[in-house]
């Protein structure tokens, strides 16, 4: 029997969805598709520059499959720029953070 995926938390879902080749008609590109999961991992351990312990904690997932995600985004975004695809941020099994309130 296969064990159910746990859903990722991310904090919000991003706001641009698709990213592509300069100059290439969208009809003839080829795509990569990248999960929300996946691109939240990127967002906070490349771009925020967190510590692997503090997104995995953050994300609710355990290291392990945070280095898994890293890894699966880093290749797919790698392919894209090699192969000059398009990447389409889309789908993937998570769940949205509730916000705070500030008191």
């Amino acid at each position: 029997m296969v064990r159910p995926k746990k859903c990722k938390m991310v904090y919000a879902e991003p706001g641009v969805t698709y990213f592509k080749p300069r100059a290439i008609p969208l009809i003839d590109l080829k795509e990569v598709e990248l999960s929300v999961e996946e691109f939240e991992a990127l967002r906070l351990k490349d771009y925020e520059g967190l510590e692997q312990v503090q997104v995995a904690k953050m994300m609710r997932i355990s290291q392990p499959t945070l280095h898994r995600l890293l890894k699966s985004a880093r290749r797919k975004v790698a392919e894209a720029f090699t192969k000059g695809k398009a990447i389409k941020i889309h789908g993937g099994n998570y769940s949205l953070m509730k916000k705070e309130k500030k008191r």
